[in-house]
């Protein structure tokens, strides 16, 4: 765990652009969030901070709390569900911090990709698949799979730049594929023989 925000960094944080997430803030305060993984530096002039998804999540609770440490989209602190991981606790909370966590990524693209692109995945999903896949189908509302249940499963594949997606009812399959393409990857519905069910195999897209 991460000790909450002082009263001073909580003010920036609270004082935040609430589209954007863009910061304002003494050099000093500024950099204390960047250290602490509430905020980033653009690398590009102004080089203006912004708000990571831990810093929206912080801006969006009631009273300041330290972000768990897991991972998520630059900064380390959000764990998309993959399936499969039991029966985790739902609820406001949880769709706030994933509506966090999808707005972050978002902002993330628009930042890093050269040309601003936000319906294009980034050089984070590109190298997190299978957070990332898994993030896209959670905000759009697709559930994930508890232990041995129905619901989506992400895994990795032989392929270098491709996730699996699992789901056993052909309509959930097919409505995942229709979410990951509208959030900027290619995919493609394929059938194990061996398990006698379809997958997708899904990639981020380049263009």
């Amino acid at each position: 765990m991460t000790r909450p925000p002082t009263a001073a960094q909580r003010r920036v944080i609270d004082a935040a652009d609430p589209v954007t997430g863009r910061l304002r803030g003494t050099e000093a305060q500024l950099a204390a969030l960047v250290k602490r993984g509430l905020a980033f530096r653009h690398p590009r002039p102004p080089h203006d901070h912004f708000l990571t998804p831990a810093g929206h999540r912080i801006r969006e609770s009631e009273e300041p709390r330290a972000p768990v440490e897991a991972e998520a989209p630059a900064t380390g602190v959000f764990a998309a569900r993959v399936g499969g991981e039991g029966s985790p606790a739902d609820g406001p909370g949880r769709s706030r911090e994933v509506h966090s966590a999808w707005q972050g990524l978002l902002e993330l693209r628009r930042m890093t990709n050269r040309d601003g692109a936000t319906h294009r995945p980034c050089g984070w999903e590109r190298s997190h698949l299978v957070q990332a896949a898994a993030l896209a189908l959670e905000a759009a509302g697709h559930r994930p799979a508890t232990g041995d249940g129905p619901g989506y499963r992400v895994r990795t594949t032989p392929q270098p730049e491709a996730v699996a997606v699992h789901e056993p009812d052909t309509g959930s399959l097919r409505a995942c594929a229709g979410t990951l393409e509208r959030a900027g990857w290619q995919v493609s519905e394929h059938n194990d023989p061996r398990a006698g069910t379809r997958y997708l195999l899904a990639s981020p897209r380049r263009a």
